[in-house]
């Protein structure tokens, strides 16, 4: 993708928009790392915060209104963070001497006249910027007003204090200078390059209303009808005074520089911040009061208000998905370095891991407010490495060897039924639930067989998936075509899909299939008779993420699960929101750590024994310790079988052997061709001790 198509994946995640608090401030004071230092106790780290975005903070730390108040997430649960006590409290505690660090000097000269919050402020930035600033009082103290203004909470010692940092910052200090009258001040433009006017005893408008085209936006940022002379009027918030001071030094600095005065200035001042912020289980916490108000919180009193913070952020996708936590960041920063990546010519490709991880499954983009899919950019990004020929082959070859190999004739089969040449129907199982548990997909063809009229056929091999999953646009085309093709010379028959992979798959890309959920017929022709009928203690039901568009499906297993009177008990993230078992996408392939680390988590939501529809849920879940069933457990019990949550995860080459052993037991059971063992071939035998058996199959060792 191009910069413009990366800016805008960007901007669809929100987690880098500051919070509320953040947005409203009309000086953007970082107000939720403020609040952490403070709750962590590190009370210089916390003046740090704001030293970085307040101007002069030991008088506005003191004297600060927060109008950030308002928009803060915890007003409705319990009551705003109180931010201005806050302030007050870190400041108060503030110690030793602060590095003051202008930009080199820039030869101009400017005039600050008055020392309100508006003139102290401008003068602070412009110093700060690198220009010859000199502070001209019209009467005999600077900041005078100031003290008797916000009295008691700024004292004149404080006040001093942040004055004497404005003089090492270059600041040149004149009282007694005489009038403000707007002729006065026109004429120190003889002496300085730019002068702003503070008007902090009144309102600007009499400057401002002579430039008929000095819209309210020029007015803030102090801009008059003379060239060269900016004011800005009074306000009854003292951070309000700070901005305007603050916007009008920044008008001036660029004037100065002869730049746009307008450019990238769009979010100056309190805007509407973008950030989600999930409160739906947040707790009402009601303020820490204090035990001497008059002297403000102390040390412990700070540090449990400042607790109550909600240190508000969205990372929604990354509270869910243990793929998106695993590599540190979300998906904006994740968006980044797949550009990188693929930008790369030479050297090491540092987010290819990152890339094939991915389970594909879509749970990013439904709970992302604005829709991020985080699948759909691991799947363009493995596809065109893929067509660059930067894929490693390492990464899926164990996945696409074994689609391979189900798609060969060790396992694929398309037949009619037994004695017939058409088929109403055709059964199609996937290859993992005869990978899985080979016989009840004989019991399944042969319910369907006796419950459905016309015929039903039967078709054995695999949908493609882990070809679309590994970015193989044209082997996964050449599947679909090749399946296509065989469904075509069988009559086109309505395709029942056992396998919710296959039937999300064939949904979206052969949608002229038809194809149905196995669930929704069983569901209308009745429960078989080999059903295992004995009371179940309650369930709790895992959908699989390849149904997460399918309430259809979903509906019918629960409706099935009714009718055998089993209680089950859904997941806290279900249906719609439900997670992946570590298997889909090819995790489990590029990254089997990782994948098991997935089925760990999901089996840890709820203590019961699981049950879902999926045989590769139902297996990566056995094998990350929790008892899991499928639903055809129940439905078509193995005789004898008692306890189907516990059935062991069959290894690698168990699953090989299951497919083969399935499609030659049919073969010779239903439409009665000659297999190896009746012409005298017998197989080895391998045995081996139990732990290597298992180091084999970690290493995929067949």
């Amino acid at each position: 993708m191009d910069q413009q198509a990366l800016r805008d994946l960007e901007r669809r995640c929100v987690q880098e928009e500051p919070p509320p608090c953040r947005a409203a401030c009309p000086l953007h004071v970082d107000v939720r790392a403020f609040v952490a230092c403070m709750a962590d106790n590190q009370w210089d780290r916390a003046r740090a915060v704001l030293h970085k975005t307040m101007p002069l903070p030991g008088i506005l730390g003191r004297i600060c209104d927060a109008p950030c108040r308002r928009a803060c997430n915890r007003r409705d649960r319990g009551g705003a963070i109180a931010m201005a006590d806050l302030e007050r409290a870190c400041i108060r505690r503030g110690s030793g001497t602060r590095r003051v660090m202008p930009l080199p000097g820039k030869n101009q000269q400017v005039a600050v006249v008055n020392s309100g919050l508006c003139s102290l402020t401008a003068a602070w930035d412009l110093a700060r910027k690198g220009y010859a600033v000199t502070l001209l009082e019209p009467g005999p103290v600077v900041g005078g007003g100031l003290c008797d203004t916000y009295a008691p909470l700024l004292s004149r010692a404080a006040l001093e204090t942040e004055l004497d940092l404005l003089v090492r910052l270059g600041v040149r200090f004149e009282v007694e200078t005489g009038s403000v009258s707007e002729d006065a001040c026109r004429g120190y433009l003889d002496q300085y390059d730019a002068v702003y006017v503070g008007l902090d005893g009144g309102s600007g408008d009499p400057w401002l209303r002579k430039a008929g085209d000095v819209s309210a936006a020029g007015a803030a940022a102090g801009l008059t009808h003379r060239p060269g002379l900016f004011a800005t009027g009074n306000h009854p918030s003292p951070v309000w005074q700070a901005a305007r001071g603050r916007w009008a030094a920044t008008t001036m600095d660029r004037w100065l520089q002869k730049v746009s005065l307008t450019a990238g200035r769009e979010k100056e001042g309190p805007y509407q911040t973008r950030l989600h912020t999930d409160l739906a289980a947040v707790q009402s916490l009601p303020p820490v009061p204090m035990a001497d108000p008059p002297a403000g919180y102390r040390a412990d009193e700070a540090r449990q208000e400042a607790a109550r913070c909600l240190q508000c952020q969205c990372l929604e996708c990354v509270k869910v998905c243990a793929y998106l936590e695993q590599f540190g960041g979300y998906p904006k920063t994740y968006a980044r370095e797949i550009y990188n990546n693929e930008s790369m010519v030479m050297g090491e490709r540092k987010a290819n891991r990152l890339i094939n991880s991915c389970s594909l499954c879509g749970l990013c983009e439904t709970v992302c407010p604005h829709g991020f899919a985080m699948q759909d950019l691991c799947l363009a990004a493995r596809q065109s490495m893929v067509a660059r020929e930067r894929m490693p082959p390492s990464a899926h070859d164990f996945a696409l060897a074994d689609m391979a190999f189900s798609q060969g004739e060790d396992f694929a089969l398309a037949r009619h039924a037994p004695g017939t040449t058409r088929s109403r129907y055709l059964f199609f199982p996937g290859c993992q639930l005869g990978a899985s548990a080979p016989a009840q997909v004989r019991r399944v063809y042969d319910y369907l067989r006796e419950n459905l009229g016309g015929g039903v056929g039967l078709m054995l091999g695999c949908c493609g998936a882990p070809a679309h999953w590994g970015g193989r646009q044209a082997q996964f085309a050449a599947e679909l075509a090749r399946w296509a093709e065989t469904w075509q010379e069988l009559g086109r028959p309505r395709t029942i899909m056992a396998c919710a992979t296959c039937l999300h798959m064939f949904r979206e890309h052969l949608p002229e299939a038809g194809v149905v959920s196995l669930w929704e017929v069983l569901e209308s022709t009745g429960l078989p008779g080999s059903c295992l009928y004995r009371p179940f203690p309650p369930m709790a039901i895992h959908d699989p993420c390849t149904t997460r568009d399918e309430p259809a499906v979903q509906q019918a297993v629960r409706r099935i699960l009714s009718r055998l009177e089993v209680a089950v008990e859904e997941l806290d993230l279900g249906r719609e929101q439900t997670q992946c078992c570590g298997f889909g996408g090819l995790m489990e392939s590029a990254n089997p750590v990782l994948a098991r680390e997935v089925a760990v988590r999901r089996g840890r939501q709820n203590a019961r024994d699981y049950l879902t529809y999926c045989a590769m849920c139902r297996d990566a879940l056995a094998g990350a310790g929790k008892p899991a069933l499928h639903l055809l457990d129940l439905l078509f019990a193995e005789p004898g079988e008692t306890d189907p949550a516990r059935r062991p995860r069959p290894g690698w080459s168990r699953r090989r052997e299951n497919r083969a052993r399935l499609k030659t037991d049919l073969c010779r059971e239903l439409w009665g061709d000659e297999t190896e063992a009746e012409s005298g071939v017998t197989a080895p035998q391998l045995v081996m001790a139990a732990e290597v058996a298992q180091l084999v199959d970690s290493r995929r060792i067949l």
